[in-house]
């Protein structure tokens, strides 16, 4: 192969690589019906936020800034790699730099948690384990080495082209997915709660003594019953706590609840809350489902209850609020099995902690076991 061929063969498939990994922190994902990509800028980076930048300590207020800008660097280091101003100077040397920084991030992640997980490097349109992204990340250093080594001195250069390319792609992702003020604005359907009697009738024969004693009796006898039953209940039952989501339902923690974490366009979420609403027919007893959705795509709520055959209570919450409340780590649909405030089981994905309709009929109907 002549030397100009191997020169820009590595340009181009490191420009490439780069370019995708961009592209691959804005888009959701792909669509199921076509071979295309689904961008949603907002949705997307803030997903790479909340899963990949605030593990590593990233504020809330400092993630935004550096989510965009990292990805307005990756596409300004992909194209500038296809030009020649101080392609050997400087933007060859700054992209072996950047790549060795993500070795040796990853290279932590690998020792403290072990090589699971997607290390975010494409988003979540190509998923990667750390130790894939570190392989290909070392043979990228690798190309850019023999690029480097392949290139003769730079010719007469235009600095101004690396400022600009590198501010436009910065400042062209600010714009494309603008920061919003995290909030839990919300919205919220019409929400039935049962409240059930407990008063004693502590009606009084009037004018007869001995009428009044033996009501008198009866109350204290009944007082006396009450507070054994509700004693053995309590028995049965794990102790009151706090599930940290009364702020959306201030019912939540008690009795037994069903807190949903969904987003409207999932089909997964659906065919999950479309297993809840039927097991919601099968048993008179079955615990209140709640659900907060994230904002996006929120038009397509209704369609989602018109799939699901039911519309349960449900709010809407910023994204990253969202993925806060799901938890680190956890992805849709998210199922928390709720006693008492006690989270009894928590379902979430679609892999080996996904939300099992046999096992959670099961539990549901079970007695508390301490």
């Amino acid at each position: 192969m002549k030397k100009e061929t191997q020169i820009w063969t590595i340009r181009i498939v490191v420009a490439v690589l780069f370019l995708v990994s961009a592209l691959a922190k804005i888009a959701k994902g792909w669509i199921p019906e076509f071979p295309f990509i689904d961008f949603s800028p907002n949705f997307a980076i803030s997903t790479f936020e909340v899963k990949q930048l605030y593990p590593l300590g990233f504020s809330e207020g400092i993630a935004p800034y550096f989510s965009r800008t990292l990805i307005g660097i990756e596409f300004a280091l992909g194209f500038l790699l296809l030009h020649n101003h101080y392609l050997k100077k400087i933007t060859i040397p700054a992209t072996i730099a950047l790549l060795g920084i993500f070795i040796l991030h990853l290279s932590y992640e690998t020792f403290v948690s072990g090589n699971v997980g997607n290390c975010g490097c494409f988003g979540e349109l190509l998923p990667m384990t750390p130790v894939e992204a570190i392989i290909k990340n070392i043979i990228a250093i690798g190309l850019l080495v023999w690029l480097w080594k392949l290139l003769a001195p730079d010719a007469k250069s235009n600095f101004w082209i690396l400022t600009t390319v590198t501010l436009g792609c910065i400042l062209g992702i600010f714009m494309l997915a603008p920061m919003r003020a995290s909030s839990l604005g919300s919205t919220t359907n019409n929400i039935n709660f049962n409240t059930i009697n407990t008063s004693i009738d502590t009606s009084f024969v009037a004018n007869d003594s001995n009428a009044t004693k033996e009501t008198s009796t009866e109350v204290k006898d009944t007082i006396k019953t009450k507070s054994v039953i509700e004693e053995t209940i309590k028995a049965a039952e794990p102790k009151p706590t706090k599930s940290g989501y009364a702020e959306y339902y201030a019912d939540i923690d008690k009795g037994k609840k069903i807190f949903c974490f969904f987003v409207p366009g999932c089909e997964h979420c659906r065919e999950t809350a479309k297993e809840l609403n039927a097991m919601r027919k099968k048993y008179k007893d079955f615990p209140e489902v709640r659900i907060i959705f994230m904002d996006e795509e929120a038009e397509k709520i209704p369609e989602f209850f018109q799939f699901v055959g039911h519309q349960f209570p449900y709010k809407i919450i910023d994204i990253i609020p969202f993925w806060t409340k799901l938890g680190s780590g956890k992805d849709t649909p998210g199922v928390v099995y709720l006693w008492n405030g006690n989270v009894m089981k928590f379902y979430d994905g679609i892999a080996e902690k996904a939300f099992n309709k046999k096992e959670f009929e099961k539990l549901v109907n079970q007695p508390y076991k301490k």
